[in-house]
């Protein structure tokens, strides 16, 4: 039996993807798919977009941040207000 290192964990997400299709996210921004293959190709989506093989993923948190859900806790997770 060989010892092979352990993998470092990933955060619990709790459920959520991390990524999402370029489609989907598009949409939730308000555009069709053409418009959102054709911001991606040029560089222009307005989110990061992330090539894996041939198709186009956008992390969930670059959708949420850019429609101003960053500061809102996930599920599960209380906020932490500060006098």
């Amino acid at each position: 039996m060989t010892n092979t290192p352990s993998l470092p964990s990933l955060p619990d997400n709790h459920g959520e993807a991390e990524v999402i299709g370029l489609v989907a996210a598009g949409r939730l921004l308000g555009m069709g798919r053409t418009k959102a293959y054709r911001l991606a190709k040029a560089g222009e989506f307005p989110c990061r977009v992330l090539r894996i093989g041939d198709r186009y993923m956008v992390p969930v948190r670059g959708v949420r941040a850019w429609l101003g859900y960053a500061d809102e806790p996930r599920r599960g997770e209380q906020s932490e207000e500060k006098d």
